[in-house]
């Protein structure tokens, strides 16, 4: 199987679970706990995501110049700051611990 045979299965596979979700009664999913839970579930997500892409490097822990950016940001972000200078605050934190430390 090619990796071209892979894209489009696992593209067949998202249109099909696409319309599965379209065909779910909305009466169970309205309800005040399904609903929290729903969120929650957003936010545990893209909170897993960020960990793994700032501690991970394939399958060994890596503490490097992302961990201080990801902080500085998030100090930046719980102050109200703008999201466009959390993120060139973190990019530019970085960048410099990269560039003068010499973190990879």
């Amino acid at each position: 199987m090619t990796t071209w045979h892979v894209i489009l299965v696992a593209s067949i596979l998202v249109a099909a679970l696409k319309v599965l979700g379209h065909l779910v009664p909305s009466g169970p999913l309205e309800g005040p706990r399904p609903g929290r839970i729903l969120e929650l579930l957003t936010v545990s997500l893209l909170a897993a995501l960020v960990a793994v892409q700032t501690l991970a490097d394939g399958t060994a822990l890596v503490v490097d110049a992302r961990l201080p950016a990801v902080g500085v940001a998030i100090v930046l972000y719980r102050l109200r700051v703008p999201f466009l200078v959390v993120v060139v605050a973190a990019a530019a934190i970085a960048a410099l611990l990269r560039r003068l430390a010499g973190w990879a």
